[in-house]
């Protein structure tokens, strides 16, 4: 064998080795958690009308490609003890690149023009507040395995602290998922302001709304006359204060 065919396959050996370290192939899919209404894609976050779509029940869902791709879709209602009747529901669009170091953990980076955040507060807000939305995040670890219940593959995420993310499951394979690019390209000059609402080392949490909601004063892109169904989560924060009220005086 030639050095120089020898130095080709060396160098082909060396460059599967780098794609299998930053791409894990069981990561590829649309990853849904329980409620299975949340997924990523066009249902979720339509970019030429500018619009998110409320799913039926809250969740999350994560799509990852095999050449290192990822979209994501949050929608969580938030919710009030001391005031029932103003629960709160936002909505968050992200997609990006990821890459997975030697080390296991996985770092997504996103288009930082093109993530979207909806926030309904009617006790606050006449419209629901639309911002750009720009977190790039940190996971320590994650898994993929059967689920021994459900009998199909769940993927666990473990943010940068090790707290866990909600288990989800595969819903699509090959991933449901808008195009992998710019969906939204503007000047370095923009006077739209996409800002940054976070670091590298995120986490996802109901104590989080005092962040974004100083966010929503800067790079507001507009104020949507329609809301998340806010009727819904009235009902929902009813529920829940009952639930606390039963749970403090049986325990």
């Amino acid at each position: 064998m030639s050095h120089s065919l020898r130095s080709v396959l060396i160098a082909g050996a060396v460059l599967t080795s780098i794609t299998v370290a930053q791409f894990d192939p069981q990561l590829t899919g649309t990853w849904s958690t329980k409620s299975n209404t949340v997924f990523t894609g066009p249902g979720f976050y339509d970019p030429v009308n500018e619009k998110m779509i409320e799913p039926a029940h809250t969740g999350i869902s994560y799509s990852f490609t095999d050449d290192g791709h990822y979209e994501e879709a949050y929608y969580r209602a938030i919710s009030n003890p001391s005031q029932p009747q103003c629960p709160q529901a936002i909505m968050q669009f992200q997609h990006g690149t990821f890459q997975k170091s030697p080390n296991g953990s996985l770092t997504l980076t996103p288009f930082a023009v093109d993530g979207r955040q909806l926030l309904s507060n009617p006790c606050s807000y006449d419209s629901s507040i639309y911002t750009r939305y720009n977190i790039t995040e940190l996971f320590e670890r994650y898994e993929v395995l059967t689920d021994p219940y459900h009998n199909i593959l769940r993927l666990n995420l473990y943010q940068f602290d090790g707290a866990p993310l909600n288990p989800m499951y595969l819903a699509y394979k090959p991933p449901q998922m808008l195009p992998t690019q710019t969906l939204n390209p503007t000047t370095a000059t923009s006077t739209g302001g996409a800002k940054s609402t976070g670091k590298v080392k995120s986490k996802r949490s109901h104590d989080d709304l005092g962040g974004f909601a100083e966010s929503l004063n800067e790079g507001v892109l507009m104020k949507r006359k329609e809301t998340v169904n806010a009727d819904r989560w009235w009902w929902i924060g009813v529920g829940m204060t009952a639930i606390g009220g039963v749970g403090y005086f049986c325990f």
